[in-house]
This record gives C-alpha cells, sequence and structure tokens, in this order.
C-alpha cells in the first residue's frame, strides 16, 4: 500500500535532520552543527492519526551557490520537493527570516504542492518568540507551526497539518486484491523485458539504452495464477554516477517501488555477474523486509557446462550471504526460458511472508531448540529464554521474551531464526526476531 510521502526542505542547519530522527523515532540521519551534513535524501516512517508516513530528509538548500556539494545537496532537494506529496520547509527562529529562506519560500510555492512552514528552536515553555511572527511574511496557506525538533514540542501540531494538508488523499491501491512486485536491479539488467515477456506483448519500452526506463510503471497481469502487479523501476544506478536529475528522481521511485512492493525480483545480469551494486540494491529489499526472488537473466548468453549454476549460485550466496532464503531462478527474457515459472515462485514466496504460526507451535520448536544447543552464558548468569510469539507477517516478525537481553547473542538469534525456517520454511522472506526482557509485553 502507497503512504502519503513528506518533504523536509530548508536552509543547512536549521535542525531537519534532527526534526526527522524525533518524528521517525530513531536516530538515522547524521545530526551535527556543521552545514550540510546531510548530503543525500534519507527516508523514514512514521504514524500519527491512523495514518503512516514516508519522510525524507534532505540536505539544506543554498539558493545561490558555486559550490559543487552545496549544488548536489540542492538537487537533491529538488528531487524531493517533486516527489513530496507535501513539504514541511523548516526555518530557524534564532537567525529570523532571511533572504535565502524567501528565494525557497518562491522556489516551493512554484512546485505548487502544499506547504507547511514549520519554525524551529522556539525552546522555550509557552508562546513563541517574537520573531516566530516574521515568517508570516511567506504568505503560506497554512499558518507557521511553531516547533522544538530537540525536545519534540510542537511535533504533534506539524504533523496535524501536514495530515490536513493531504486532504482528500487517497491510496488507490486500498482495495486492490493483487500480489505487488517490484522489479529491481541495475540498468539494462532486463527489468522491462521481462515484464514484456510476462504480458506477451510490448506494454513497456525496452532498449540498449541504460535508464531507459525513468519512471515507476505499473503494469496489471490476471490470469490463472492470480491477480498481480508489476512495478518496473529505474536501473539503480551506483550514486557516484547518477549526474542528472532525472536520473536522481528515478533512483527515488525505485526506493518507493519497493515500499510499495509485497514481493522483489531482483533482476541479475548473468552476462556480468554479481556485482557490488547488485548488492547494494538487494540490500534495500533486505532493508524494507520484502520477500525476494533473485533473477538471473540473460542465461542464454552463457556457454555453460555441468558446475556453471553451482559456481553461479556459490557466488551469489556469497555476494549475498545476508539474504540465504531468497531462491534463484535462471532465466532469459529473450527467449522466454523459465519465465512462465516467476508467477509459482512469487506466489510461493508471497505465501510464505504472510504464514503465521500459532503460539503453540513456536514454543514447541523454541523448546527443542533450547534442548540442541543451550542458551549462552556470561559470568555465571546464563540466559534463560520464556516463550516466543509472533506479532506480526510480511516480514514474520516474532518476539521472544527472556531474562536479559543482552545474553540473547546474535549467533544464537540466527540459531532460533535457522530452527524456525528448518520447521516452516518461510523461504523467500527475511525473519525478524524482537528481543524483550520479560516485563517489558506491553
Amino acid at each position: 500500500m502507497s503512504k502519503p510521502v513528506i518533504a523536509i526542505v530548508g536552509r543547512p542547519n536549521v535542525g531537519k535532520s534532527t526534526l526527522f530522527n524525533k518524528l521517525i523515532g530513531e536516530r538515522r540521519s547524521i545530526v551535527e552543527d556543521t552545514p550540510g551534513v546531510t548530503r543525500d535524501r534519507i527516508y523514514g516512517e512514521a504514524e500519527w492519526r491512523g495514518r503512516r508516513m514516508v519522510l525524507i530528509d534532505t540536505g539544506g538548500i543554498e539558493p545561490k551557490t558555486d559550490d559543487i556539494i552545496l549544488k548536489q545537496m540542492r538537487l537533491q532537494a529538488e528531487i524531493a520537493v517533486e516527489t513530496a506529496d507535501v513539504i514541511v520547509f523548516m526555518c530557524d527562529v534564532r537567525t529570523g527570516l532571511t533572504a535565502d529562506d524567501r528565494d525557497i519560500a518562491i522556489m516551493l510555492k512554484k512546485s505548487g504542492k502544499p506547504i507547511v512552514p514549520c519554525i524551529n528552536k522556539c525552546d522555550r515553555v509557552g508562546a513563541p518568540p517574537f520573531e516566530y511572527y516574521e515568517f508570516f511574511e511567506l504568505g503560506f496557506d497554512c499558518d507557521p507551526i511553531a516547533v522544538s525538533s530537540i525536545h519534540g514540542s510542537g511535533s504533534g501540531d506539524l504533523l496535524d497539518a501536514c495530515i490536513d494538508a493531504l486532504g482528500d488523499w487517497t491510496d488507490e491501491e486500498e482495495d486492490d486484491d493483487s500480489i505487488h512486485v517490484a522489479v529491481i536491479g541495475k540498468p539494462n539488467a532486463g527489468k522491462s523485458s521481462v515484464i514484456n515477456k510476462l504480458i506477451g506483448q510490448n506494454r513497456l519500452i525496452v532498449s540498449d539504452i541504460a535508464g531507459t526506463t525513468r519512471d515507476a510503471v505499473d503494469t496489471r497481469i490476471e490470469n490463472e495464477y492470480g491477480k498481480f502487479t508489476f512495478i518496473d523501476t529505474a536501473g539503480i544506478r551506483r550514486q557516484s554516477k547518477i549526474n542528472d536529475k532525472i536520473e536522481h528522481f528515478s533512483v527515488l521511485r525505485a526506493h518507493m517501488a519497493v515500499e510499495r512492493a509485497q514481493v522483489c525480483l531482483l533482476m541479475i545480469d548473468a552476462s556480468t555477474g554479481i556485482t557490488e551494486q547488485d548488492e547494494k540494491i538487494a540490500g534495500i529489499a533486505h532493508e524494507a523486509g520484502k520477500a525476494t526472488i533473485i533473477v538471473v537473466n540473460k542465461w542464454d548468453l552463457i556457454e555453460k557446462d555441468n558446475q556453471t549454476v553451482n559456481e553461479f549460485n556459490n557466488r551469489i550466496r556469497t555476494a549475498l550471504a545476508y539474504m540465504p532464503y531468497a531462491p534463484i531462478l535462471y532465466i532469459s527474457a529473450k527467449t522466454g526460458q523459465r519465465v512462465e515459472n516467476l508467477f509459482e515462485r512469487i506466489n510461493y514466496v508471497h505465501n510464505q511472508s504472510v504464514m503465521r504460526i500459532t503460539t503453540g507451535m513456536l514454543n514447541d520448536v523454541l523448546g527443542d531448540a533450547m534442548i540442541r544447543v543451550q542458551p549462552p552464558s556470561d559470568k555465571g548468569r546464563r540466559l534463560k529464554i520464556y516463550y516466543m510469539t509472533q506479532i506480526s507477517v510480511a516480514p514474520p516478525t516474532f518476539v521472544i521474551f527472556c531474562n536479559n537481553v543482552e545474553l540473547f547473542h546474535f549467533s544464537y538469534q540466527r540459531f532460533i531464526e535457522n530452527c524456525l525456517r528448518e520447521t516452516f520454511g518461510f523461504h523467500g522472506t527475511p525473519i525478524k526476531l524482537i528481543i524483550r526482557m520479560k516485563g517489558d509485553e506491553e
């Protein structure tokens, strides 16, 4: 399900990253008093009044600068503005309304997007300082919201204003019962060609020029295997090779496509093999908790012997050691070899990702696991595990209650995960384990 996008923009060092971290509830953006620390867009999610939204933190905008890095930061912010459904324009009450603030305000008004002015560093309890009222000069439809990003005061009013600015924003996919599949990978890996083969017609533009697909394009398919919505994305390039504005925008759309998807097809070009960039793209799907199938395309171009598949498998498993759960399928979009098998694989990994296990069955597995390998101990203290329960799906997420979180080493968590996979499968999907001390049930 797609979510509204809120971009936080403003001059450098006005507190955007601090506010971003406060709203998403974790320290994801680097916060430092040096202007220009946040150079790229950073994404996170927040929930308010029952609505989930995607937040984008941006580097500070310097409207007039010849500095290359500052120009790139301005470009990143402009892309975020293009992508956003609502823009939070942050200013600093301590410096007052500046010429740069006025220039940025003009730029934002030209976007035609709803804008919520946010005046930061109003840290004192009670009425905002006199300087706050200067910002009414900017003439936005929404009155400025006084906040303190450090203390979090005013953040509720800010989110209220963002939701009000969305108006009747609706999720077009809300009633869609199809499986959403994001086709991701480097440029020219054959993403559009695979979708064309699946639907049996040239619906998407296919060429050998990297970067042909500039935006995410949805293609709905209904057949004997079920209902599917394929999201074709622009190829994700290395950050250092993204030079033009449209290309930057394509990368953002690819990230958003993964967020919208239930299953990801990671396309790998057999003729170039697994690369460092493939590893990074796979990491996007893995970190997002998405069921994933590794699809090795252009298999018809490879000279083979009886060891070729095993060698490819080993290289992929070594490079993507963090996602051993993902099945590998070798295809050729050009000849159609094994492309039809994708539908069954998609159904299978999707079903695995939404599988629910009863608490009783989980604790039977947990008990057997502790008999096979005793929980770790340290300096006379032994880990005691009380019980485990599943709290959500996609990805399957489990809470394990114990006597001491620090004793629950990562290696033992991985052992428990392996036991779950041995018993229940969970093929194609990551598993999330949350460790809590007994008494923290709430």
